[in-house]
């Protein structure tokens, strides 16, 4: 069973994601019994973390400002301090802080270096970095701690970005506002989540 959970942004009105090819039909469905439209977001302003994020050949810091490069991040004002401090809320700024190269560190194979764990926390730093009005969270905290994606969550909250997560995990139930969930039999259900008092009717 899928659920597609959405953060409300003061400017957005209908947060939708399609996960797979049958959810077209069940998107299609939805717009025609809700009515409204269906707008895409500029490219910058939504970014995607996979469960398995794309690690690119370069540096520690190409991890976390891709897909921007080194000139592009200077242009943003973004110094290695801003970057540090991603890592730090993150609590794996030791990358940096115990390794004599520093950002500046290099692997041709940042999946054989990183733990899945280690790799999912660079793409949230990375999400910190780019902070976009939307974000797609698929599965994107599944092998970190609760306590970690309660970080994870709260400095995206922060950040002002607009959240819709694919994900099985209750615990992310109170960081969401609305939810979409398919029954697997050609039926779904979008409204209200009141997180507390469905975790309660589940107990």
């Amino acid at each position: 069973m899928w659920q597609v959970l959405s953060v409300p942004h003061s400017r957005l009105t209908l947060a939708l994601l399609v996960s797979s090819p049958d959810s077209i039909m069940y998107t299609q469905a939805l717009i025609c019994d809700s009515g409204g439209t269906v707008t895409k977001p500029l490219a910058k302003q939504i970014f995607l973390l996979p469960q398995r994020p794309y690690l690119p050949h370069g540096t520690l810091r190409d991890q976390i400002i891709y897909p921007d490069t080194v000139p592009m991040m200077h242009m943003s004002n973004t110094t290695d301090r801003h970057l540090l401090k991603h890592l730090k809320t993150l609590e794996i700024s030791s990358l940096v802080t115990k390794n004599p190269s520093g950002f500046d560190f290099t692997s041709a194979n940042w999946a054989d270096v990183l733990s899945i764990g280690m790799q999912q926390r660079i793409a949230m730093a990375r999400l910190f970095y780019h902070r976009p009005r939307f974000a797609i969270l698929d599965e994107c905290t599944s092998s970190v701690t609760p306590e970690m994606e309660e970080i994870m969550y709260f400095e995206a909250k922060r950040l002002g970005i607009t959240l819709l997560t694919v994900s099985h995990r209750r615990s992310l139930w109170r960081w969401h506002k609305k939810i979409l969930q398919f029954d697997g039999r050609g039926g779904y259900f979008f409204g209200d989540l009141d997180a507390e008092k469905r975790l309660a009717l589940e107990e």
